[in-house]
């Protein structure tokens, strides 16, 4: 999952183009995780994901003429934005393993509300009481998916929360880096941080005995599945950056809502799995939740003032 943020542009179809491929390539990739991360370590996936970041962006980068090179400051926020990255997805693989892939894309989608109530409480903004009620209903609907699956599996149900909280987090950081960075660059950068701090944790723990560590050598059909993870989690995020080049955030945050339906869609075609009937309500009171903070957004946005 990601968040949105940029300046509107002239071709918005083109854009909304871009974010939708975002909402099918991103649950492909999570599939691809969950399917591989049943016998593949976190920590092997996880090196896999940010090398081929790393090899696919970093020629992207030099070809267009752009640079890594970082300022001390933003050079800081970007290693604090790629451990956020790398703790997040981590989780997130982790709760594939024990959840529907609807259900745990769904919980995540919690982040918005998490968003919210941290730019009130963190950078003062002003949040109104209906978007406030919103988020409590939000919540709520969250909580509705994850009783089914807490019956079953129990604590890692909460996986996809403490997701959301470390990507709120990252987009709070996100924000800070964005203002003076390329994200084309930046993306380059963090595939880079990310495979080189991988490394190095893998180099020390590659003979440990401890859940999610150590190598597997991967067969084919693993090998396959690594390179997907890969390319599908760097092809996603790239949609949704370029995206925002052709079409205004507001435009484009209602779209970004079909992950929901897509993930519900490939998670019956891969894995036979549909949230039962409290998740599916649950799921639904998320995206309602979620839309009408998007259209409070729009509304305060405007130039004429309203009420939050």
């Amino acid at each position: 999952m990601a968040q949105i943020s940029g300046a509107a542009a002239d071709r918005p179809l083109l854009g909304i183009a871009l974010m939708i491929g975002f909402c099918v390539f991103a649950p492909m990739n999570d599939a691809a995780a969950k399917v591989v991360g049943a016998t593949i370590p976190l920590i092997e996936l996880l090196l896999v994901r940010f090398a081929v970041q790393a090899l696919l962006v970093l020629p992207l980068v030099a070809w267009s003429g752009r640079s890594i090179a970082l300022t001390p400051r933003l050079l800081r926020l970007t290693a604090v934005r790629t451990v956020l990255q790398i703790l997040g997805l981590g989780a997130f693989f982790t709760a594939l393993r024990f959840l529907p892939l609807a259900d745990a894309v769904a919980i995540a989608y919690v982040m918005p509300f998490i968003l919210l109530m941290l730019g009130r409480m963190v950078l003062k903004e002003e949040v109104g009481p209906r978007r406030l009620f919103a988020c409590a209903v939000g919540f709520a609907g969250t909580l509705l998916v994850i009783q089914p699956s807490f019956a079953v599996v129990g604590l890692p149900a909460f996986l996809p929360l403490a997701v959301a909280v470390i990507f709120a987090l990252y987009i709070l950081v996100t924000r800070q880096v964005a203002r003076e960075a390329d994200p084309i660059a930046l993306q380059g950068a963090s595939g880079l941080m990310g495979t080189i701090g991988l490394a190095a944790v893998f180099a020390m723990t590659v003979g440990a005995d401890l859940p999610g560590l150590g190598f597997v050598m991967p067969n084919g059909g693993e090998m396959a599945l690594l390179g997907a993870v890969g390319i599908l989690g760097t092809l996603s995020h790239l949609l949704m950056t370029w995206s925002l080049r052709f079409a205004p955030s507001a435009t484009l945050a209602p779209i970004q809502y079909l992950e929901i339906p897509f993930a519900t869609l490939i998670g019956w075609l891969v894995f036979r799995d549909l949230p039962n009937g409290l998740a599916a309500i649950g799921i639904a009171v998320v995206m309602a939740a979620g839309l009408y903070i998007v259209y409070r957004e729009r509304l305060v946005a405007e130039p004429v003032s309203q009420e939050g």
